[in-house]
């Protein structure tokens, strides 16, 4: 399973969920969502835009993580 790092990047630089939302033109709602909930899916044009404002290579953005099967076995 491929999992979001958006909030731990964007806690790491002291940036807000509306600051993201703001600069990346997102709306807050999605930004919100990807906080909540870091497995969502996103369209690559969006994690380029997270990455970009962030600061960051949108490969820096996401990570693998064991599937919650694998995890309960």
């Amino acid at each position: 399973m491929t999992r979001l790092k958006i909030k731990e990047v964007a806690e790491l630089q002291g940036m807000s969920q509306r600051r993201l939302s703001r600069i990346t033109g997102i709306d807050i709602k999605h930004v919100q969502k990807v906080f909540r909930r870091p497995t969502s899916i996103v369209y690559t044009a969006t994690l380029d835009k997270y990455a970009k404002a962030l600061g960051v290579d949108a490969s820096q953005l996401i990570e693998t993580v064991p599937d919650e099967e694998e995890r309960q076995q």
